[in-house]
């Protein structure tokens, strides 16, 4: 790479090279970094998920933690083969040269890009759940609900530390993303035990149209690959990662699992794309989890950002180190993502494309694709495994992303 590309190339990587340069992290501190990357939103989701798939779908959960707990270690192997990779970027490059650079690049950026539009609209439901009453007049010819408004408060609020260079007190914040976690399954278990909810639903054993958007989400709540050279690089004794890793995610399967079923059992088909939006917002449970629920995207949404305007301030090399450019950028990305958020406020479809079309390209295809390209390992049962997930992945990308449009077109032409 000629010198400008490669300032731009370790612009881009600040926040993984920060974290890399410790080097200093215990078995301890990487199980809950990993465990707090694949745990996210998407444990209020998966009770909406196993919904659409019905009971079966539960095995659908199973296999996509298997493919990508196995793209992890695959990840890993990658890293492990030659010292120079350092993030997932170097390791689409050793592979595919630049085009595999920029192609892992792109799916990351545009994949951080759009969850934080569902961070938007995610907290502009609560937000209107909690205070259904508030009503906000128009201007002029523009007409605003009280949710849309949410949406714009939100992003006043958390404008000011995207303009942060520095942010590793909100790294610590968002490491509280663990016990939130946990925080909001107890919530709900206490509302289906002692709140009057109850666990009375069956469901339905299956529902094959809804396979798709249930593949889907599952895969959104499993997007978390391309932070495990992150993780692997800070380790003290990276030697256990893949044991780390594998504990990680049991963890964050049984989460899930626990989440999904006691949801279903609670609502039913009636369960909302978000699980908080079904519960009685006058008990104090119910107020815990959702408030806790509000609070983890808030806290990670500057963190997110940082890679996505960084790459896009590598357009302007000659503005870019200059911090009133800088500030412009980045409220104008999230001014981009305050539009979407208001013109498509339907968070389980967009976090369906998402899962279907990004997270499962960028946590399962493109490792998998990369570690047969680096190892260029013989025809066998190895081989013939990675395929199958290679595969299960572009499955999910075709049917989960056809789905997702399918049902975005029909909620915009209701809306308008």
């Amino acid at each position: 790479m000629d010198n400008l590309e490669g300032n731009n190339y370790n612009q881009i990587n600040s926040i993984e090279e920060e974290e890399e340069n410790g080097n200093n992290s215990s078995l301890i501190n990487t199980f809950f970094n990993g465990l707090n990357a694949i745990s996210g939103v998407g444990l209020i989701s998966v009770p909406y998920a196993l919904a659409s798939g019905g009971w079966l779908s539960l095995i659908l959960l199973f296999a996509i933690a298997v493919a990508a707990y196995y793209a992890g270690v695959l990840t890993e192997r990658c890293i492990r083969s030659d010292p120079s990779i350092k993030t997932y970027h170097d390791i689409g490059y050793f592979a595919y040269g630049k085009t595999g650079k920029w192609v892992a690049s792109i799916i990351l950026y545009i994949d951080l890009y759009l969850v934080l539009t569902g961070y938007l609209i995610l907290e502009g439901d609560h937000l209107h759940n909690l205070f259904p009453r508030v009503k906000f007049g128009g201007i002029g010819r523009l007409k605003l609900d009280g949710k849309q408004v949410f949406v714009m408060i939100i992003a006043l609020v958390v404008l000011p530390s995207t303009w942060l260079d520095d942010l590793r007190i909100l790294s610590y914040i968002s490491a509280t993303g663990v016990i939130a976690n946990y925080v909001i399954l107890l919530s709900i278990i206490w509302v289906g035990c002692f709140d009057g909810v109850g666990f009375h639903h069956k469901g339905e054993l299956q529902n094959w149209r809804g396979i798709p958007m249930a593949a889907s989400l599952f895969m959104f709540s499993y997007s978390a690959n391309p932070v495990f050279p992150t993780l692997y690089n800070s380790m003290q004794k990276k030697q256990h990662f893949s044991k780390v890793l594998l504990l990680s995610f049991a963890c964050a399967t049984f989460c899930y699992t626990t989440m999904a079923i006691l949801g279903y059992m609670m609502f039913g088909s009636e369960v909302n794309s978000q699980i908080t939006l079904n519960l009685p917002t006058h008990k104090l449970s119910s107020k815990i989890a959702i408030y806790t629920s509000w609070i983890i995207p808030l806290s990670k949404y500057a963190l997110m950002l940082k890679p996505v305007a960084s790459a896009t301030e590598c357009w302007f090399p000659y503005y870019s180190k200059k911090r009133i450019f800088r500030i412009i950028l980045r409220t104008f990305l999230v001014v981009t993502q305050v539009i979407i958020a208001l013109t498509f406020p339907f968070f389980g479809y967009l976090m369906t494309l998402v899962g279907a079309l990004l997270s499962a390209t960028a946590s399962i295809t493109v490792p998998c694709l990369c570690y047969l390209k680096i190892s260029n390992i013989n025809l066998g049962v190895r081989k013939v495994y990675i395929i199958m997930i290679i595969v299960l992945s572009l499955l999910i990308v075709g049917s989960g992303t056809y789905i997702s449009f399918v049902h975005i077109i029909k909620e915009v032409d209701k809306k308008y």
